[in-house]
This record gives C-alpha cells, structure tokens and sequence, in this order.
C-alpha cells in the first residue's frame, strides 16, 4: 500500500491543503467578528437571526478545520477580538449600515464562502477534508438560499437588468 492508501486522518497534508485550511480559518474569524459587528447596526429581526445563524456556522467550521490543523502540528492563526457590544441606536444615522445593505454583503460573503469550499474540494486528495467542505458547501448553499429569500421577501433584492424579451428565429 502507499502512503495515500490509507485511512485518510493518518496521510500527510499537501501544502495546497496545509495552506487553504489555515487560510480558511483566518477568514473564518475574520468573518465571525464581522458578523457580529454587523449585528449591532441591525434593526430587523429576521436579518438578525439569520446573521446569528451565519456567526454559529462559521464558528462551528473554525472549530473543526482548527481540530485538523492542531493535530497535523501546524499553527493557528490568530483569532480576531469580539467587537465590544453597542446598541443600535448609538449608531449615528450617517455612520450605520442600513439592513438591506448589511443583508447584501451577508450574502456576498456567504456565495465568496462557496467558491472557497469548492476551490477547496478541487485541490483536496485527503477524502475526509474533501467531505468535510463538501459538507460546508451544502451549508452554505442552504444558507445562500435564506439570504435570497430574506431579501426578497423584505423587498430589498436589487436585481440586475431582467431579459423579458424572448429572441425570435427568423
């Protein structure tokens, strides 16, 4: 048997996954703390509940690519503080982010989350990180989906130029 023959905890990382797995858990508590910053400009309470599901999704695949990276003797890299707490309307009019606003970025961020996890999947040849951001990468899909539907539902989904005429053959 060879050395990637094996179960796929005990095979070595490349340095393509070494890599994209640290980088992935930098943005991730990148991303944790500016979800939470968002959090504070948020009036809605839909948008908040989504933005907290997002923050607990984030956490959870920081805690397992960390658990990989710890047991392959590679470094963390370093966790962003927690912003401190203030209350929305502390928030000056002309400094506040505005939810629809702050719902469009969420979901941008969450669609950059997918192709991460795919560019991931792509370059993985240990089975289980493959799996693990496939299973991310249904997460995300999921979540991109509520983002959508929040921002239709609130009237706040810019659409770009709609193609309603229909090309006839001549």
């Amino acid at each position: 048997m060879g050395i990637l023959s094996g179960n796929p905890q005990d095979e070595p990382m490349h340095y393509g996954e070494v890599f994209s797995l640290w980088s992935y858990v930098m943005a991730g508590n990148k991303m944790v703390g500016n979800y939470q910053m968002l959090l504070h400009h948020v009036g809605d309470d839909d948008l908040k509940k989504l933005l907290r599901e997002s923050i607990e999704k984030c956490q959870d695949e920081v805690k397992q690519i960390s658990a990989i990276l710890k047991e392959n003797g590679v470094a963390l890299p370093p966790a962003s503080p927690e912003p401190p707490a203030a209350d929305l309307k502390d928030i000056p009019p002309g400094a506040r982010f505005l939810d629809p606003d702050v719902a469009a970025s969420a979901a941008a961020q969450n669609a950059a989350g997918l192709v991460t996890c795919s560019k991931i999947m792509g370059q993985s040849i240990r089975e289980d990180i493959a799996m693990m951001f496939g299973q991310f990468h249904v997460s995300k899909a999921a979540t991109g989906a509520k983002y959508l539907r929040l921002l239709k539902n609130k009237g706040w989904l810019i659409p770009p130029p709609l193609h309603l005429q229909k090309h006839q053959d001549d």
